[in-house]
């Protein structure tokens, strides 16, 4: 798979997308939101600790999330992602749904398209997307958690967004799947989804598994936000074993040690 001018082997090796938020709850001092220098540190650090690929994010996708106009979502990131394209050899992400962001942010550098509708909300993400010749995550999403037959629903729910990918002129080399871990699930569907995530490769894409800091793991462990490290790293040796070729992580460092040393094990 090849996201802006870099190759990814998707069938024998796990990549890592770091996370990096530009909210202003995300980067502050003393109550203002100076995002920039803070945002050019973190992404340094994560391209240090081990990560592949820098995922940029101006509103916060979390369920319940508060939404901000697309102008507002484009001040917030398209500064960022023209500096780190500037300053550093990594392929940037961005992290939005909305067909104008996703615009102005392949236009400010962008590679890589990452969708939490999977391109069911606005169909002109996928639309520039296509035109911009970009790569794309597409997200598996319901409104509510109801199913027939869940991973069933979730494959068909997956099939939908790659036929608006190629009917948008999105090549299969472009794409790869997100079972939506704590999007449109239960906690007990959020575990499954974990555990046979390898059901998305029926489709023949590569899959990505974005578990960190999530709340299915605070709930399993009854931990806050900030103590999920080890809940995350186990998600990330089972999306190996499953066959997922990325993860997208906040905690980058354990994460490529943990892949490292779990593509040690396996190879012998």
């Amino acid at each position: 798979m090849r996201i802006g001018n870099h190759e990814f082997d998707t069938k024998n090796e796990t990549y890592i997308m770091g996370i990096l938020n530009v909210t202003p709850d995300s980067f502050s001092d003393g109550g203002k939101f100076n995002h920039m220098d803070a945002a050019l540190a973190h992404a340094e650090q994560m391209i240090r600790d081990g990560a592949d690929i820098i995922d940029i994010g101006g509103e916060s996708t979390r369920p319940g999330h508060t939404v901000i106009s697309d102008e507002e979502e484009i001040a917030r990131v398209t500064p960022v992602i023209e500096a780190v394209k500037a300053r550093f050899d990594v392929p940037v992400s961005i992290d939005t749904y909305k067909g104008n962001v996703a615009e102005a942010a392949l236009q400010a550098g962008a590679d890589l398209v990452n969708d939490i509708w999977g391109f069911k909300f606005d169909y002109k993400t996928a639309e520039v997307t296509a035109r911009y010749h970009a790569a794309c995550c597409l997200m598996h999403n319901r409104n509510e958690a109801i199913y027939q037959n869940f991973l069933e629903d979730m494959v068909a729910d997956m099939k939908e967004c790659v036929a608006i990918a190629h009917k948008a002129g999105v090549p299969d080399d472009k794409i790869m799947l997100d079972p939506g871990v704590g999007f449109g699930k239960t906690y007990e569907q959020n575990l499954e989804a974990i555990n046979h995530v390898d059901v998305l490769q029926e489709l023949g894409l590569p899959i990505l598994l974005g578990t960190s800091r999530k709340s299915v793991i605070g709930n399993t462990l009854d931990l806050p936000v900030d103590q999920r490290v080890e809940g995350t790293l186990a998600t990330t040796v089972i999306g190996m074993l499953r066959g997922c070729s990325f993860v997208r992580v906040h905690d980058i460092k354990e994460n490529h040690r943990i892949i490292q040393m779990t593509k040690a094990i396996l190879s012998c």
